[in-house]
């Protein structure tokens, strides 16, 4: 069933989201240089490698950039996380805050490489610091979003990161994924709604 959940809602998430994804490619190719999507190799269900994908959201050449900005590095573990990124483009900094980014991975889930709900998907150099924190994450598909992405306190702590995988793990079920999911909504369009009060707009194109 959680299956045929992924395929209806992915399906009809993709086919909503299309024009919207139409005209996000469009502001993405008029603000910088750069394909329109970005794909990097993560870990699936039982360690399995996907491609995920997501609209691009930094410079062309981000991840080559990523370690002369390490010491600006906010979180603990395996996460990176920086505040007002210099790597984000001026749309791309919109996308990630509104999480608009991942509406590519609907394809993923139709592929059967994600699911709507679950862990989100690292690599496997990421999931080095806790191995049992890891085996945990790749018993099931991960999500493009979860608990964690609804519940965080703390977007910086590694621990309440585990915390709430391993809890996701534990308890998952049908039910749970559904409130997710409606949780995961309400939270993206709040967050839209500051940021357009906010005029993103104006933050410079690095």
């Amino acid at each position: 069933f959680k299956r045929f959940l992924d395929i209806l809602i992915g399906a009809t998430g993709l086919v909503v989201s299309a024009p919207l994804l139409a005209f996000l490619a469009v502001l993405v190719k008029l603000d910088s240089r750069g394909p329109v999507f970005f794909s990097q190799t993560r870990c699936g269900r039982k360690g399995r490698p996907f491609r995920m994908m997501k609209i691009r959201s930094m410079v062309k050449d981000a991840e080559e950039l990523k370690a002369n900005i390490q010491h600006l590095n906010l979180a603990d573990g395996p996460m990176f996380k920086v505040l007002d990124d210099p790597r984000e483009t001026r749309v791309g900094h919109f996308l990630r805050a509104s999480k608009l980014d991942e509406l590519p991975q609907f394809i993923n889930v139709l592929r059967g490489d994600m699911s709507l709900v679950g862990p989100r998907p690292l690599s496997m150099n990421e999931m080095r610091y806790n191995p049992h924190w890891r085996d945990a994450r790749l018993s099931v598909k991960p999500g493009i979003t979860g608990l964690w992405q609804v519940k965080e306190k703390d977007a910086h702590a590694f621990h309440e990161w585990i915390k709430y995988d391993l809890q996701y793990v534990d308890e998952q079920s049908m039910w749970m994924d559904i409130k997710i999911i409606l949780a995961t909504i309400t939270k993206m369009l709040n967050v839209a709604k500051e940021l357009i009060l906010k005029h993103p707009g104006t933050k410079s194109s690095p």
